[in-house]
């Protein structure tokens, strides 16, 4: 009995389990089992002809946690770092992955680098467009808010902040771009 003194009851053995459970413990023998060729070690079967893979060369300075003493034999070249997001992910990979330093600097690289992405965005001839990326017009054409309405979805309780999250940064952007502009023409 748990959270008491008496003294807990001792596991059935397994022949007391295999009479009362119809099929308990029919794994057991390796040759029943379906996956017991996987679980062999035959270093044959696997056609490698390595003991530890080859090393991909590193050509930028790649993030590694301090916890791991090499970078893994194969990693990622997609998207190499770049810019203040870049920075501070950097910095984060300096710290343990056990504090929370390290994950709340990886959480503000991402922001920092969401907000230079848009920024990149009004260099292209195409720039991020806040009113189709959002979906926000799908709300008028698909049923939005019929959807939320007396649903009791959970979604609903944060609906109220969703344009001011999504728009204000936005507006704010768009308020110092007019000022700064509006400034030179005097």
């Amino acid at each position: 009995m748990p959270y008491t003194a008496d003294k807990p009851q001792s596991a059935p053995s397994s022949d007391e389990l295999r009479a009362r459970i119809p099929g308990w413990g029919a794994d057991l023998d390796p040759k029943d089992r379906p996956s017991f060729p996987r679980e062999r070690f035959d270093p044959g079967a696997t056609g490698a002809h390595w003991d530890f893979p080859e090393r991909q060369e590193e050509k930028v300075p790649r993030e590694r946690s301090i916890e791991h003493r090499f970078l893994t034999p194969v990693f990622g070249t997609s998207a190499p770092l770049h810019g203040k997001s870049g920075e501070i992910r950097r910095y984060a990979y300096g710290f343990s992955e056990a504090r929370a330093a390290h994950w709340l600097l990886l959480l503000a690289a991402d922001r920092v680098d969401a907000i230079e992405s848009h920024l990149r965005s009004f260099l292209t001839l195409r720039p991020d467009n806040p009113i189709t990326e959002t979906g926000v017009l799908s709300e008028f054409t698909h049923h939005g808010i019929r959807s939320r309405i007396g649903r009791k979805r959970a979604d609903t309780s944060h609906t109220w902040i969703d344009p001011i999250l999504v728009a204000g940064p936005w507006l704010i952007a768009g308020t110092i771009a007019y000022s700064l502009f509006s400034g030179r023409k005097k």
